[in-house]
């Protein structure tokens, strides 16, 4: 069984042919009224995946305190844009907010702007936030100019990617095409070698991987990750990516789909399944050093959360917590930073302009 949005694809690849996986990963998340984060509420026990602002309030409120100090650090601009994208229910940024209400002068000085496509979590992101005054873009282009402080938490997954494949002949694109009953999506080559496959990093590129290898790439990764940098060293300001991914090009396929927080078939019900890809943070890290940005990490988030005090504050928590709650936070406390959970998977990068001192929680610049 598929979805609409699967028959409406499937019936345009019928006619025009098949679709690249990054033309299709766009469709599945993003077509106006059928796309998974248009009309999806995923974040949750009752959606399809938990983000870290979700497992627990020290992610945000640790953030938040980064997100003061770079404030600080740039001099006090105001107004500044607090930018944050896909966030979500909220949770990230009513934590930081709320953590940094005794930051002299941060709260006055903020522009809050949520880049968020999907209504229904907008309207989420409303309530729980209506006291900053909020506007919301549909992109990040969108962001009025000014100083800029942006956050990213789980944003860049959800980007589309392009796979290939290494082939006899070359480095083929895995397209989205139809099974031989005419309407079931099904995973296909491009006849020949591709042209995008220039895009690939040289290391994998032009190495000796055998036949069958898969690779992937994100220039719309790249491409954000490009426009950001402009504007931090043009305009000045810092941003924070957190995500999950690799510190090196790496062959191998991450293009994956969750739905109720179980892994699926990728192609199926396209519009009701999470899709997401892991994040090339050596091209994200590339790209803003090419741009002039200042670029730290990217490093583990366990490394990462522990110097900025995550065990201290949890300690703090505990100490007016019942037997119960204290389990809880520990339990919280080991998803985020154990290396074996989100502690080394989740990687964390900065990037800034070069009129700033280097930020806390990382130990050198790149």
């Amino acid at each position: 069984m598929t979805s609409e949005l699967g028959r409406r694809l499937a019936r345009r690849i019928a006619v025009a042919g098949p679709m690249s996986v990054a033309e299709f990963m766009a469709e599945a998340l993003g077509h106006p009224t059928l796309g998974y984060y248009r009309r999806a509420l995923p974040i949750g026990a009752d959606g399809d995946f938990t983000t870290a602002p979700e497992i627990s309030q020290m992610f945000g409120e640790l953030l938040g305190a980064w997100l003061a100090e770079r404030w600080q650090a740039m001099g006090r601009p105001s107004p500044v844009r607090l930018v944050e994208l896909g966030p979500g229910r909220g949770t990230l940024m009513a934590d930081a907010l709320r953590a940094t209400r005794g930051v002299p002068g941060f709260h006055g000085a903020l522009d809050l702007r949520l880049v968020e496509i999907s209504k229904p979590l907008r309207a989420l992101q409303e309530t729980v936030l209506s006291g900053y005054r909020p506007a919301w873009h549909e992109r990040f282009d969108d962001v009025p100019e000014g100083p800029l402080l942006l956050i990213a938490n789980e944003f860049f997954d959800a980007l589309p990617v392009r796979q290939f494949e290494r082939t006899a002949h070359g480095w083929n694109e895995r397209m989205v095409g139809l099974a031989p009953d005419g309407t079931t999506l099904a995973f296909a080559l491009s006849p020949g070698p591709s042209p995008f496959a220039r895009l690939l990093p040289a290391a994998l590129r032009d190495g000796d991987s055998p036949p069958g290898t898969v690779a992937e790439i994100s220039t719309a990764a790249i491409d954000l990750a490009n426009r950001i940098a402009a504007r931090l060293v043009q305009q000045r300001g810092w941003s924070l990516i957190v995500d999950y991914g690799r510190d090196a090009p790496a062959a191998g396929a991450t293009f994956q789909a969750l739905r109720g927080h179980r892994p699926v078939d990728p192609l199926e019900r396209p519009g009701e399944t999470d899709l997401t890809a892991h994040v090339d943070f050596a091209a994200l890290a590339e790209t803003a050093r090419a741009g002039g940005a200042r670029v730290f990490g990217p490093t583990g988030q366990g490394t990462f959360l522990r110097r900025l005090g995550i065990e201290q504050r949890a300690d703090a928590l505990k100490g007016r917590a019942t037997a119960e709650q204290r389990d809880a936070i520990d339990a919280a406390l080991a998803r985020l930073i154990a290396p074996g959970q989100m502690g080394t998977l989740f990687r964390v990068l900065a990037m800034g302009d070069d009129r700033s001192p280097a930020p806390a929680g990382f130990s050198d610049e790149t």
